[in-house]
């Protein structure tokens, strides 16, 4: 879950996956590092884990504005990657996605990334954010008809 999670946050970021991986590693080490500092306080676990994961996801965001990925210098084989108007298309139509959930509150953009991009139950989605299944679903159909309502309205202008 935490895999998906930083992954769905940090996909972004040049597309390169590998940060995303190295973050939910630097997640799990710091879970076990908080772990006898944790009180059960009626949260769910979950809800601890994805706050220590939203922290280093966004320690992730600042460090990559400022830092260059690394390339290799020379292929080993040829490039089995999609091409660059491949690429440029994915690209547009990701803008668009994280464009579209920008115009959305940040309570309903987060609940859409955990239940569609990180694939979250509604309950776990719940859990984290402290609401019960029900509001979880109401709240996603909600998000989901804005999100819906905007894009028409966007393709008509």
């Amino acid at each position: 879950m935490v895999m998906r999670y930083c992954r769905a946050r940090l996909g972004r970021i040049s597309g390169h996956y590998h940060i995303a991986d190295d973050v939910a590693q630097e997640v799990c080490i710091a879970v076990l590092a908080a772990l006898p500092r944790y009180r059960d306080m009626g949260r769910p676990f979950a809800s601890f884990v994805y706050g220590i994961a939203s922290h280093k996801v966004a320690d992730a965001v600042r460090y990559a504005t400022r830092s260059a990925v690394p390339t290799e210098d020379l292929p080993d084989g040829p490039d089995e990657h999609p091409g660059p108007e491949e690429m440029a298309v994915a690209y547009i139509e990701a803008q668009r996605a994280r464009d579209l959930l920008a115009r959305l509150p940040c309570h309903l953009r987060e609940l859409l990334v955990l239940r569609v991009v990180a694939g979250l139950s509604a309950e776990e989605t719940g859990s984290v954010l402290g609401m019960s299944a029900g509001a979880v679903r109401v709240a996603q159909h909600r998000a989901l008809a804005r999100l819906r309502a905007i894009a028409v309205q966007e393709s008509m202008a």
